[in-house]
Protein backbone atom coordinates (compact mmCIF):
# COMPACT_ATOMS: atom_id res chain seq x y z
CA UNK A 1 0.00 0.00 0.00
CA UNK A 2 1.50 3.18 -0.91
CA UNK A 3 -1.70 5.67 -0.44
CA UNK A 4 -5.07 5.31 0.82
CA UNK A 5 -7.60 8.33 0.15
CA UNK A 6 -10.09 9.62 2.88
CA UNK A 7 -13.73 10.98 2.18
CA UNK A 8 -14.51 13.97 4.59
CA UNK A 9 -18.07 14.69 5.49
CA UNK A 10 -18.19 17.53 3.26
CA UNK A 11 -16.92 15.59 0.31
CA UNK A 12 -13.33 16.52 0.35
CA UNK A 13 -10.82 13.65 -0.34
CA UNK A 14 -7.70 13.53 1.50
CA UNK A 15 -4.57 11.67 0.49
CA UNK A 16 -2.64 9.56 2.79
CA UNK A 17 0.95 8.73 1.11
CA UNK A 18 3.41 6.50 2.75
CA UNK A 19 5.86 7.92 1.95
CA UNK A 20 5.00 11.37 3.20
CA UNK A 21 3.57 10.01 6.03
CA UNK A 22 7.47 8.52 6.99
CA UNK A 23 9.19 11.57 5.80
CA UNK A 24 7.10 13.72 7.82
CA UNK A 25 6.74 11.61 11.05
CA UNK A 26 7.52 13.90 13.50
CA UNK A 27 8.52 17.79 14.14
CA UNK A 28 12.05 17.65 12.38
CA UNK A 29 11.00 20.50 9.76
CA UNK A 30 12.20 22.66 12.71
CA UNK A 31 15.36 24.85 11.79
CA UNK A 32 16.73 25.56 8.00
CA UNK A 33 16.68 23.41 4.69
CA UNK A 34 20.57 23.13 5.25
CA UNK A 35 21.33 22.88 8.82
CA UNK A 36 19.66 21.06 11.12
CA UNK A 37 22.03 18.50 13.22
CA UNK A 38 18.90 17.23 15.81
CA UNK A 39 16.75 16.01 12.85
CA UNK A 40 17.16 12.37 11.57
CA UNK A 41 16.00 13.57 8.57
CA UNK A 42 18.96 15.76 7.91
CA UNK A 43 21.49 13.36 9.08
CA UNK A 44 20.33 10.86 6.46
CA UNK A 45 20.93 13.42 3.71
CA UNK A 46 24.43 15.01 4.76
CA UNK A 47 25.57 10.76 5.06
CA UNK A 48 24.05 10.14 1.73
CA UNK A 49 25.54 12.89 -0.08
CA UNK A 50 28.97 12.58 1.64
CA UNK A 51 28.93 9.11 1.03
CA UNK A 52 28.08 9.94 -2.97
CA UNK A 53 30.85 12.43 -2.79
CA UNK A 54 33.99 9.85 -1.87
CA UNK A 55 32.62 7.20 -4.51
CA UNK A 56 32.63 10.01 -7.41
CA UNK A 57 35.79 11.30 -6.13
CA UNK A 58 37.16 7.64 -6.27
CA UNK A 59 35.90 6.73 -9.38
CA UNK A 60 37.90 9.45 -11.16
CA UNK A 61 41.00 8.63 -12.89
CA UNK A 62 42.63 11.69 -11.68
CA UNK A 63 42.18 10.99 -8.26
CA UNK A 64 42.86 7.48 -8.20
CA UNK A 65 46.65 8.50 -10.28
CA UNK A 66 47.40 11.27 -7.30
CA UNK A 67 46.83 8.95 -4.52
CA UNK A 68 47.73 5.87 -5.22
CA UNK A 69 45.57 2.21 -5.57
CA UNK A 70 45.34 1.93 -1.92
CA UNK A 71 44.19 5.18 -0.88
CA UNK A 72 41.91 5.17 -3.75
CA UNK A 73 40.50 1.79 -1.94
CA UNK A 74 40.19 3.46 1.64
CA UNK A 75 38.27 6.38 -0.32
CA UNK A 76 35.71 3.77 -1.25
CA UNK A 77 35.47 2.05 1.85
CA UNK A 78 34.81 4.85 3.99
CA UNK A 79 32.17 6.23 1.74
CA UNK A 80 30.66 2.51 2.09
CA UNK A 81 30.22 3.04 5.92
CA UNK A 82 28.48 6.71 5.54
CA UNK A 83 25.94 4.27 2.94
CA UNK A 84 25.44 2.21 5.43
CA UNK A 85 25.16 4.58 8.65
CA UNK A 86 22.58 6.94 5.96
CA UNK A 87 21.08 3.01 4.95
CA UNK A 88 20.41 2.50 8.84
CA UNK A 89 18.77 5.70 9.86
CA UNK A 90 16.65 5.39 6.58
CA UNK A 91 15.88 1.58 8.08
CA UNK A 92 15.23 2.71 11.51
CA UNK A 93 12.78 5.58 9.92
CA UNK A 94 10.67 2.99 8.15
CA UNK A 95 10.30 1.20 11.29
CA UNK A 96 9.38 4.20 13.76
CA UNK A 97 6.48 5.30 11.03
CA UNK A 98 5.00 1.52 11.05
CA UNK A 99 1.36 1.05 12.61
CA UNK A 100 1.98 -0.19 16.40
CA UNK A 101 -0.16 -2.68 15.34
CA UNK A 102 2.84 -4.36 13.57
CA UNK A 103 5.14 -3.68 15.87
CA UNK A 104 3.56 -4.63 19.23
CA UNK A 105 7.52 -5.17 20.95
CA UNK A 106 8.33 -2.19 20.12
CA UNK A 107 11.27 -3.00 18.88
CA UNK A 108 13.20 -0.74 16.58
CA UNK A 109 15.63 -2.81 14.80
CA UNK A 110 14.56 -6.39 14.33
CA UNK A 111 11.22 -6.46 12.64
CA UNK A 112 9.47 -7.87 10.15
CA UNK A 113 6.71 -5.97 7.95
CA UNK A 114 6.28 -7.77 4.98
CA UNK A 115 3.16 -5.88 4.41
CA UNK A 116 4.65 -2.64 3.90
CA UNK A 117 7.15 -1.57 0.91
CA UNK A 118 9.19 1.08 2.81
CA UNK A 119 10.02 -1.72 4.87
CA UNK A 120 11.34 -3.74 1.88
CA UNK A 121 13.30 -0.86 0.31
CA UNK A 122 14.54 0.67 3.50
CA UNK A 123 15.94 -3.40 4.80
CA UNK A 124 17.10 -4.15 1.29
CA UNK A 125 19.18 -1.01 0.97
CA UNK A 126 21.13 -1.33 4.02
CA UNK A 127 21.97 -4.90 2.90
CA UNK A 128 23.52 -3.01 -0.07
CA UNK A 129 25.46 -1.01 1.72
CA UNK A 130 26.75 -3.79 4.14
CA UNK A 131 27.67 -5.99 0.99
CA UNK A 132 29.58 -2.45 -0.31
CA UNK A 133 30.90 -2.22 3.21
CA UNK A 134 33.01 -6.01 2.31
CA UNK A 135 33.85 -5.99 -0.79
CA UNK A 136 35.28 -2.09 -0.37
CA UNK A 137 36.96 -3.62 3.40
CA UNK A 138 38.05 -6.49 1.13
CA UNK A 139 39.42 -4.71 -1.47
CA UNK A 140 42.09 -2.89 1.19
CA UNK A 141 43.76 -5.91 1.51
CA UNK A 142 47.64 -5.41 0.06
CA UNK A 143 47.15 -8.67 -2.47
CA UNK A 144 44.46 -10.72 -3.46
CA UNK A 145 44.06 -13.87 -5.14
CA UNK A 146 42.14 -13.71 -8.69
CA UNK A 147 39.74 -16.05 -7.00
CA UNK A 148 39.29 -14.30 -3.56
CA UNK A 149 39.15 -11.09 -5.72
CA UNK A 150 36.19 -12.44 -7.66
CA UNK A 151 34.47 -13.96 -4.29
CA UNK A 152 35.23 -11.03 -1.58
CA UNK A 153 34.97 -7.90 -3.60
CA UNK A 154 33.53 -8.91 -6.70
CA UNK A 155 30.59 -10.55 -5.60
CA UNK A 156 29.53 -8.27 -3.00
CA UNK A 157 29.94 -5.62 -5.46
CA UNK A 158 27.19 -7.27 -7.53
CA UNK A 159 25.06 -8.29 -4.91
CA UNK A 160 25.07 -4.97 -3.48
CA UNK A 161 24.38 -3.10 -6.71
CA UNK A 162 21.48 -5.38 -7.02
CA UNK A 163 19.81 -4.89 -3.66
CA UNK A 164 20.19 -1.30 -4.41
CA UNK A 165 18.47 -1.79 -8.06
CA UNK A 166 15.54 -3.72 -6.11
CA UNK A 167 15.20 -0.95 -3.44
CA UNK A 168 15.76 2.05 -5.52
CA UNK A 169 12.75 0.12 -7.83
CA UNK A 170 10.35 0.18 -4.67
CA UNK A 171 11.06 3.33 -3.54
CA UNK A 172 10.30 4.81 -7.52
CA UNK A 173 6.82 2.11 -7.37
CA UNK A 174 5.87 3.90 -3.51
CA UNK A 175 6.25 7.52 -4.93
CA UNK A 176 4.70 6.80 -8.41
CA UNK A 177 2.01 4.60 -6.89
CA UNK A 178 3.07 2.80 -10.09
CA UNK A 179 5.49 1.92 -12.40
CA UNK A 180 5.52 4.76 -13.86
CA UNK A 181 4.27 8.62 -13.28
CA UNK A 182 5.09 12.14 -14.29
CA UNK A 183 5.49 14.28 -11.05
CA UNK A 184 8.08 16.90 -11.85
CA UNK A 185 6.70 19.08 -8.89
CA UNK A 186 7.30 17.06 -6.33
CA UNK A 187 10.76 16.43 -4.20
CA UNK A 188 10.23 12.95 -3.72
CA UNK A 189 9.36 12.25 -6.98
CA UNK A 190 13.41 13.78 -8.17
CA UNK A 191 14.95 12.45 -5.41
CA UNK A 192 13.84 8.55 -6.36
CA UNK A 193 14.13 9.02 -10.02
CA UNK A 194 18.03 10.02 -9.44
CA UNK A 195 18.52 7.39 -6.96
CA UNK A 196 17.30 4.69 -9.36
CA UNK A 197 19.29 6.18 -12.45
CA UNK A 198 21.73 5.69 -10.02
CA UNK A 199 21.59 2.26 -9.01
CA UNK A 200 20.85 0.76 -12.67
CA UNK A 201 24.50 2.57 -13.43
CA UNK A 202 25.85 0.98 -9.96
CA UNK A 203 24.25 -2.10 -11.43
CA UNK A 204 26.15 -1.38 -15.01
CA UNK A 205 29.21 -0.45 -13.19
CA UNK A 206 29.38 -4.33 -11.55
CA UNK A 207 29.20 -6.14 -14.84
CA UNK A 208 32.45 -3.86 -15.63
CA UNK A 209 34.20 -5.06 -12.55
CA UNK A 210 33.96 -8.28 -12.98
CA UNK A 211 36.82 -10.23 -12.20
CA UNK A 212 37.96 -13.16 -13.83
CA UNK A 213 38.68 -15.99 -11.10
CA UNK A 214 41.29 -17.48 -13.04
CA UNK A 215 43.46 -14.73 -14.10
CA UNK A 216 42.27 -11.64 -11.96
CA UNK A 217 42.06 -9.50 -14.80
CA UNK A 218 38.90 -6.83 -14.83
CA UNK A 219 36.42 -6.83 -17.38
CA UNK A 220 36.47 -3.47 -18.41
CA UNK A 221 37.73 -1.36 -15.28
CA UNK A 222 37.03 2.15 -17.52
CA UNK A 223 33.68 1.58 -17.51
CA UNK A 224 33.54 0.26 -14.41
CA UNK A 225 35.05 3.52 -13.19
CA UNK A 226 32.27 5.46 -15.35
CA UNK A 227 29.51 4.30 -14.04
CA UNK A 228 30.32 4.40 -10.77
CA UNK A 229 30.78 8.22 -11.20
CA UNK A 230 27.49 8.37 -12.65
CA UNK A 231 25.86 6.54 -10.43
CA UNK A 232 27.73 8.43 -7.47
CA UNK A 233 26.82 11.56 -8.92
CA UNK A 234 23.07 10.60 -9.14
CA UNK A 235 23.10 9.31 -5.78
CA UNK A 236 24.54 12.41 -4.56
CA UNK A 237 22.15 14.27 -5.92
CA UNK A 238 19.40 12.57 -4.61
CA UNK A 239 20.81 13.09 -1.14
CA UNK A 240 21.21 16.72 -1.57
CA UNK A 241 17.01 16.63 -2.35
CA UNK A 242 16.32 15.13 0.72
CA UNK A 243 16.96 18.50 2.84
CA UNK A 244 14.13 20.56 1.03
CA UNK A 245 12.03 17.45 0.61
CA UNK A 246 12.42 17.40 4.48
CA UNK A 247 11.13 21.15 5.50
CA UNK A 248 8.52 21.08 2.46
CA UNK A 249 4.87 21.96 2.98
CA UNK A 250 3.76 19.28 5.78
CA UNK A 251 -0.08 19.74 5.60
CA UNK A 252 -2.38 17.31 3.95
CA UNK A 253 -2.86 17.20 0.41
CA UNK A 254 -6.77 17.78 -0.11
CA UNK A 255 -8.06 18.24 -3.26
CA UNK A 256 -11.95 19.21 -2.96
CA UNK A 257 -14.71 17.58 -4.89
CA UNK A 258 -18.41 17.52 -5.38
CA UNK A 259 -20.28 15.50 -2.80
Amino acid sequence: MTYVEHVRPDGTVVRWESRRHRKHLTEEAAGSTWWAPRARGWWIAVLFAVGSLLFAVGATSVYADAVGTRWDNVTFFVGSLFFTSAGFLTYREAVDAAPPAMNPADRRVLVYQPQRIDWWASGVQLIGTLFFNVSTGTALAASLSPHAAHDHVWRPDALGSVCFLVSSGLAWFEVCHGWAAWRPKDWAWWITLANLVGSVAFGVSAVGAYVNPVSGQVHNAQEAAVQTLIGAVCFFVGAVLLLPERTEHTGERAAATTA
